[in-house]
């Protein structure tokens, strides 16, 4: 049996060594040059068809309400990436920090509402006890990590936004739509670590 930590952490070191072609931004729609700086995490789970944690944030939030979204948020004063996704994971989803194995931060991603994201890559337990938290959660799930790195299971739409076209992926997943930054943040990884290299995890 391959340990899924092992197996990602050697796609992943593999897939950041080598330059890519077509990493999603959305860093021209951003307003008046804000960029804030913001972490999320992307929780896989140690099962033997790997899942990743997503929420749901509720629907009277002011960035992002009702999207589909990875624990995360705001990097505060003197944290860098990996601490500030462990720290939101543990507020939105009471995620014990110490039960992520982390393999490491991927490419930044600027968002159309000024936001710098640092997507954080780790290895969870399977079944977790989460319980959310209801000001920042609205609901949570799990979606198999194979089916989201898959491009071809990804619609390609597009809408005018601020003055010009904005492309976006777009999945239905159990009911629930994954668009937006955190589809962009898949696509960017799943030009780093293909959906084949996860087949010997069994």
């Amino acid at each position: 049996m391959s340990d899924l930590f092992e197996q990602l952490s050697s796609a992943y070191a593999e897939g950041h060594a080598r330059d890519v072609d077509g990493l999603m931004s959305d860093a021209r729609f951003a307003e008046n040059g804000r960029n804030t700086p913001a972490a999320v995490l992307i929780a896989v789970t140690d099962r033997p068809e790997p899942g990743v944690i997503l929420t749901q944030r509720p629907r009277d939030m002011r960035d992002h309400p009702g999207q589909v979204a990875f624990p995360g948020g705001k990097i505060d004063p003197g944290e860098d990436a990996i601490t500030a996704a462990l720290r939101e994971a543990d507020e939105e989803l009471a995620l014990p920090r110490e039960a992520v194995r982390v393999i490491g931060a991927s490419d930044e991603y600027q968002t159309g509402t000024g936001f710098c994201v640092t997507p954080v890559l780790g290895v969870v337990p399977a079944d977790l006890d989460l319980t959310p938290s209801p000001s920042e959660v609205e609901a949570w799930f799990e979606a198999p990590l194979e089916m989201l790195l898959t491009k071809s299971n990804w619609t390609t739409n597009e809408v005018f936004w601020r003055g010009a076209m904005r492309h976006y992926l777009e999945m239905d997943y159990e009911g629930f739509r994954i668009w937006g930054v955190t589809a962009a943040i898949i696509a960017n990884l799943s030009l780093r670590i293909a959906p084949e290299r996860l087949r010997d995890v069994a």
